[in-house]
């Protein structure tokens, strides 16, 4: 199992010194969580709408955080794909991974709510899986550098071709959806990865290991037969308290049985005071026997 540090791409507005929305305290907090031993570092993507927050672009911290790092696995987690243009992320996409050197990894998404109501866009869920299907479709001939021409229901391209492509031969994708339903995790199967989300969890609380063994089974059971042999990432949005390393790996080891290839542990502004949030990150993380 491999550990990395997630966080939102935003703070409360009456906050008092640093916060997840400052670019410049965000790349510090990465290039810290490196030293302290942890494989990656990933940031939510929200715009807001209205939230009585502050909040900065994750492509652009992302970019601060590649600057200031040298090994740590990097990406948003999760992108609402149905609110961008395939081809403006393929770009973004391609060029965060050719200046980190390699070290991109996509989370996906459909998203909701009124990131799509208060700018007047469907907040349907339905349209939005389709054109996650779609856009995950173009997004990775895009990426391939090969000539796309591509019609769907949402997105037309006609003989683009989009070069230089990514440092890596292939951008690792995780597609995260909310368990139990299952239409976002045969969609996952496809990919490389699965990131359930626990329907109606507080962002202070944690799926348990038994739902996180269900939908290992149940992505393996949706895998194509030849892919069965590659490898594919379980991810889940964790909590440990730093204060007891032995609970901590015990914890992680419980997720790891379950088919858990990778711990993101859950930082956000309900979890306490910004400053204990990072003295848990620069105790590093949990440590597997």
């Amino acid at each position: 199992m491999q550990f990395a540090v997630d966080i939102p791409n935003y703070g409360p507005a009456n906050a008092r010194g640093p916060s997840f929305a400052d670019p410049h305290f965000v790349a510090e907090l990465a290039y810290e969580a490196e030293q302290a031993g942890w494989d990656g570092f990933f940031i939510w993507d929200h715009i807001g709408a209205g939230w009585p927050v502050v909040l900065s672009d994750v492509w652009l911290m992302l970019a601060a955080v590649a600057l200031r790092t040298a090994s740590l696995r990097l990406g948003p987690m999760v992108t609402p794909l149905p609110r961008r243009r395939p081809w403006k992320l393929a770009r973004e996409v391609a060029t965060l991974d050719r200046l980190s050197r390699g070290r991109l990894t996509l989370g996906v998404g459909i998203g909701a709510g009124d990131e799509y109501s208060s700018f007047g866009e469907p907040g349907d869920d339905r349209a939005h899986g389709e054109m996650l299907d779609e856009g995950l479709a173009v997004l990775s001939g895009l990426l391939s550098g090969e000539p796309l021409s591509y019609t769907g229901a949402h997105y037309r391209v006609a003989n683009a071709r989009f070069l230089p492509p990514p440092a890596q031969p292939r951008v690792p994708i995780w597609v995260a959806g909310v368990w139990p339903n299952k239409k976002p995790f045969r969609r996952a199967a496809a990919w490389d990865g699965a990131f359930p989300i626990g329907r109606g969890l507080p962002e202070t609380e944690q799926m348990p290991p038994e739902d996180l063994r269900a939908v290992a089974e149940y992505v393996r059971s949706q895998r194509p037969a030849e892919r069965q042999a590659q490898p594919y990432d379980l991810v889940h949005a964790g909590i440990t308290a730093g204060r007891d390393a032995a609970a901590d790996r015990d914890l992680a080891e419980q997720y790891a049985a379950a088919g858990v290839t990778w711990w993101l542990e859950n930082f956000n502004n309900d979890r306490g005071p910004i400053e204990e949030q990072r003295a848990r990150i620069r105790k590093g993380p949990p440590r597997l026997s």
